[in-house]
């Protein structure tokens, strides 16, 4: 085996080879993919509507604008893109084809049907070609990627000058105290709901790790900043529970 085989990274709090991980967490998705929504809610307590559309604030969707939201599951980001350019395009570009079809499923993609495609698709390596998007979208995806500065970089590539990048990432509370009450809860609540509600406890364990491996707000910034994007800034959700970050490609 090679070096660059025997690479290892986190799935959870377990360490897995590189190349092994993709494959566990399109496992996680498709075996959740008809409860995502439910997923959401569970994860963020309700609040993941609210946080979308303060992304959308920031974004400030502007008409005829292309938008690629990776990681975009059933369609969450971009419908409420749409609705709020008032025309334009999105693609909805997921690893997991069974979410894909979840979001075919919703009235608001049938109405919507003639500004949106569907694409299966690996942030690492994304099928669309250089400066193709005028904004780039990825919420609650950027965690569950193997290698996140090749999906930064990527972000990068599809975008045109002037693009915008921003990411909607579960993030960590600043205050120690009112962190270790969040873990509390996300760690003896989270699981056990999905055990009750998608018979799926081992997923949501997994989901509620990737949070704690994520790095926190200001390490991810210079990771987006690296990747060469400029005026690079980031808004905390719900204390830091959640956290937006925006860059742009000048």
């Amino acid at each position: 085996m090679s070096a660059e085989q025997s690479k290892t990274t986190h799935f959870g709090f377990q360490t897995v080879d590189e190349d092994a991980k993709a494959g566990m967490v399109h496992g996680v998705f498709s075996r959740v993919a008809s409860k995502y929504d439910i997923m959401n809610d569970l994860m963020s307590v309700g609040i993941h509507r609210v946080w979308k559309d303060a992304m959308m604030d920031w974004l400030a969707p502007r008409p005829g604008q292309k938008l690629l939201d990776v990681a975009g599951g059933t369609g969450d980001v971009s419908f409420r893109f749409l609705k709020r350019a008032g025309s334009g395009h999105a693609t909805v570009c997921d690893m997991t084809e069974s979410m894909l079809i979840e979001g075919r499923k919703r009235a608001e993609a049938e109405s919507l049907a003639d500004c949106l495609d569907w694409v299966v698709g690996d942030a690492m390596a994304l099928p669309f070609a250089d400066n193709s998007f005028d904004v780039y979208t990825i919420s609650f995806g950027i965690r569950n990627v193997t290698r996140i500065p090749d999906a930064l970089s990527e972000a990068y590539r599809v975008l045109r000058p002037g693009g915008r990048l921003m990411v909607l990432e579960f993030s960590q509370i600043p205050n120690d105290m009112m962190q270790k009450a969040y873990d509390l809860y996300s760690f003896n609540v989270i699981p056990k709901m999905g055990e009750i509600v998608a018979n799926d406890r081992d997923s949501y364990q997994y989901l509620v790790e990737s949070i704690r491996k994520f790095p926190p707000q200001e390490s991810f910034a210079q990771m987006i900043r690296e990747a060469g994007f400029e005026n690079v800034s980031y808004r905390n959700l719900s204390m830091g529970i959640a956290a937006l970050h925006s860059g742009w490609k000048i």
